[in-house]
Parts: C-alpha cells; structure tokens; sequence
C-alpha cells in the first residue's frame, strides 16, 4: 500500500504530483527546488544557498515520513549549469557526512522556475 507523503513545512507541489511516495520501507521523493517556505520564493540566485535550501526541503519531506537525510540511499541533482557542479558538491558534500548515497548529476536546462538546482531522493527506513 502506497502511503502519500505531504507537509506544509516544505513546498507544495507545483504540479500534479506528491511531494513523496512511501511505498513499504522505501520512501521517493520529488524533486525540492529552492523555495524558503516562509516566503515562497526562491532563497537567492546563488548555487550554494539554493542547494543549501533545497536539502532543507528534502529533509522536511523525508521527516513527514519518519526518516532523514541518512537513510537516503539514492539522489538524484540537476543542475542548470555545469559550472555550478563544485559549489553545489560542497554544500552536498556537508549534509551527506556519513552516509553517501548513491548520485547521478546532469544538466538539465529549463528547471521548474528557473532554479539552478533541484535535487530528488530515494530513502529506505
């Protein structure tokens, strides 16, 4: 059974789609981009703050589900520009100490709201 994961402590989807889908011990997570909930809008137009955000977000969604940035096996990060890839790495490199999950990392041109990153997961608790 399908579990539909959702918390006002996040963005809400800009689309049709959930936030996360828990599906048994597996929790998918849409892609977070930066927006500060306390605004709506996004936190800057800097790569290092909007990662920095983004994985706020995720962490949120993941909490709604009962688990954390740590039982993350799987991300998925896009990227507007290449060019951002060190600044973003090291902001992702702060919040994945222990655990390293699994990554792709591609371009992706055209992101939701213009956002120079957006980043998706998979969790197992």
């Amino acid at each position: 059974m399908n579990e539909v994961i959702s918390t006002d402590k996040a963005p809400g989807a800009i689309g049709p789609y959930s936030q996360a889908i828990k599906a048994g011990n597996m929790i998918f997570c849409s892609g977070q981009i930066p927006i500060d909930i306390a605004t709506g809008e996004f936190v800057s137009d800097n790569v290092a703050e909007q990662t920095e955000q983004v994985l706020k977000n995720l962490a949120e969604v993941l909490a709604a589900a009962g688990a954390s940035l740590n039982d993350v096996v799987k991300t998925g990060v896009f990227l507007a520009d290449m060019n951002d890839f060190a600044e973003m790495n090291e902001v992702y490199a702060r919040h994945f100490v222990d655990n390293k999950p699994a990554r792709a990392t591609v371009a992706a041109l055209g992101l939701p709201r213009g956002a120079r990153v957006e980043i998706d997961c998979i969790a197992v608790v």
